[in-house]
């Protein structure tokens, strides 16, 4: 489970970092911080499939999300 949390966490982040990228882009500055968190999300990612490299695949990562979530709620 703690793979799972890896996975999310690290989709979650990088999904924030993307909008603050476009942002600083639009705004004609360096989005350095939100480069620094989309490293930080791609690291996340690859160290969770890197722990369990079977289990994970593209078509997998909405199913990892729920699972966490739920396990989240019912905890």
């Amino acid at each position: 489970m703690t793979t799972d949390y890896l996975i999310t966490i690290g989709a979650l982040i990088g999904l924030f970092s993307i909008p603050a990228m476009l942002a600083g882009y639009a705004d004609e500055r360096r989005p350095t911080k939100a480069m620094a968190a989309f490293i930080l999300a791609a690291a996340v990612l690859a160290t969770g499939w890197i722990l369990d490299p079977a289990r994970y695949s593209v078509a997998e990562l909405p199913n990892v999300v729920v699972r966490v979530i739920a396990h989240i709620l019912h905890s």
